[in-house]
C-alpha cells in the first residue's frame, strides 16, 4: 500500500475528499508535497501557523524546553515558569483585569471551560451564542454552533442554548436575565469572515452588563496578531469577562486557554473544588512554542503589519471581475466569488497551481486568505498573481 493508501485506511476521515497532499517539509510560507511540488499556504493549519512553518525560534525554543522537562503533573499542580510567564505575556495584550489564564488543549476546550465558567460565577444556565458561529466540534461547542448542519446527527445535545443574529441590534434583547454568558466571536470566520458593524460590540457589552450576562469572546482565529492587533477585541474596543484562545497561541503546538479575572476564575475553587481539570492543558513544550511565536509578533511587529499586508491583498484582488467582494480583517480574508459552482472550480484551479486555500464552514461561495503573518510583499505579488490566473480562466 501507498502511503496516501494507509492514511485513508488508518487515519479516521471526516471527509469523503480530503485534499490528499503528501506534505514532506514546510518552510516559511510554503508546504512542499513529496514529489516535490510547492504550495503557498493560504491557510496556516487555519490561522495556527502565524510565524511561518519551521520557524528557527520556535523550533530553538521547543528544544531547550525539552532538555529541562516535558510533562510533570496535571495541570495547575506544580510551578512551571514557562507557564507562569506566557500566561503574563498574554494577559499584557488583553484589556485590564482579564489577569488569570487557565490553559487547556484547543479551542473546543477552551469554549467548554468558559461557558462552565460563566454558569458557575451565575448560577444561571442559559448560553447564548451567534448565528453563523463556530465554536468546535465537541457536545457543548457544537450546542451553541451557529448552524444546524452539523448538529442534526447529535442531537440532543445541551439544554438551554439559545441563537441571535451577529451584528443585529434588535436581537440584542433576547438577551436576559436568565443568560449565564453569551459566546461571540469578535469577527465571524466560518461564517467567511464577518466583522462586526460599528457599535455593536459595544451595544452587546452593554446588554450582557444590564442583565447580569458574562460576554465571552471567542478569539481561537482572530488572535495572536491575525486581525492588525494582538487581540482583535482591542482591535474592535470589547472588553470580555472571558475570552476563549487556541490556534496561533500555540507556536504550531496544540494549546488553548481562556483567560477572565483572578476572582471570576477563583470560581472553579470550590463547590465543587476541582470546578475543571485537564491533564495535558498548558503543556510546558506548547507554551515555551508559543511564548517564542508570540514574542516575536511582538518583537517584528507582525500583529500590525498584517493589516497592511491583508490591504495588499485586498487591493490585488478586488477589482477583478469574479470578485464580488473581500471581506477582510488584517490578514484573514474571504474572496466572495457569489457561487460555489465557481468556488470549487477555483479550488481545483489552485490545486494545480500550487495554491493552498479553503472555503468557510457557513459559506461556500468564497475562499479563505490567511497565510502566516511572516508573508512577505513579494510573496504576496506573487501568490496573488497565481490567484488572478486561476481566476482569468474559471468559467
Amino acid at each position: 500500500m501507498t502511503l496516501r493508501e494507509q492514511f485513508l485506511a488508518h487515519i479516521g476521515q471526516t471527509s469523503p475528499s480530503p485534499l490528499l497532499i503528501e506534505v514532506e517539509r514546510a518552510e516559511g510560507v510554503f508546504l512542499y508535497s513529496a514529489d516535490g511540488k510547492r504550495y503557498f499556504d493560504l491557510i496556516s493549519g487555519v490561522s495556527v501557523c502565524n510565524v511561518g512553518h519551521s520557524n528557527e525560534e520556535v523550533k530553538s525554543a521547543i528544544k531547550t524546553q525539552v532538555d529541562s522537562y516535558m510533562h510533570t503533573m496535571v495541570y495547575g499542580e506544580t510551578v512551571q515558569r514557562i507557564q507562569v510567564e506566557y500566561a503574563m505575556k498574554i494577559a499584557s495584550f488583553l484589556p485590564d483585569g482579564l489577569d488569570s489564564v487557565y490553559f487547556v488543549n484547543s479551542g473546543a476546550e477552551a469554549i467548554e471551560g468558559a461557558v462552565k465558567l460563566a454558569k458557575r460565577a451565575t448560577g444561571r444556565g442559559e448560553i447564548v451564542s451567534m448565528i453563523g458561529a463556530y465554536h468546535g466540534s465537541t457536545q457543548g461547542a457544537l450546542s451553541i454552533q451557529g448552524g444546524e448542519t452539523y448538529k442534526t446527527a447529535f442531537r440532543p445535545l445541551i439544554p438551554e442554548c439559545r441563537q441571535i443574529r451577529f451584528n443585529c441590534f434588535e436581537d440584542l434583547e433576547l438577551i436576559t436575565e436568565a443568560t449565564a454568558g453569551v459566546v461571540t466571536e469578535v469577527v465571524q470566520g466560518e461564517a467567511g469572515v464577518r466583522p462586526p458593524v460599528d457599535d455593536y460590540l459595544t451595544a452587546l457589552e452593554s446588554r450582557c452588563r444590564e442583565v447580569g450576562a458574562l460576554l465571552i469572546v471567542d478569539e481561537i482565529q482572530t488572535g495572536v496578531g491575525r486581525c492588525g492587533e494582538m487581540f482583535a477585541s482591542v482591535k474592535y474596543g470589547v472588553r470580555p469577562d472571558i475570552v476563549c484562545l487556541a490556534k496561533a497561541i500555540g507556536g504550531g503546538l496544540p494549546l488553548g486557554a481562556f483567560v477572565g479575572s483572578k476572582s471570576l476564575m477563583d470560581s472553579f475553587q470550590s463547590s465543587p473544588v476541582l470546578g475543571h481539570i485537564t491533564t495535558f492543558g498548558g503543556n510546558p513544550v506548547c507554551c515555551a512554542a508559543g511564548m517564542a511565536a508570540m514574542s516575536l509578533i511582538e518583537r517584528e511587529g507582525l500583529h500590525i503589519l498584517s493589516e497592511e499586508k491583508g490591504k495588499m491583498f485586498e487591493e490585488l484582488l478586488k477589482n477583478h471581475e469574479k470578485v464580488v467582494e473581500i471581506r477582510r480583517s488584517g490578514l484573514i480574508l474571504a474572496v466572495e466569488l457569489g457561487s460555489s459552482e465557481a468556488l470549487f472550480a477555483v479550488m481545483e484551479g489552485f490545486q494545480k497551481v500550487g495554491i493552498m486555500s479553503d472555503w468557510f464552514l457557513f459559506c461556500d461561495t468564497a475562499f479563505r486568505i490567511s497565510p502566516p503573518l511572516t508573508i512577505i510583499e513579494s510573496e504576496i505579488a506573487e501568490v496573488s498573481n497565481l490567484i488572478v490566473n486561476v481566476l482569468d480562466n474559471i468559467c
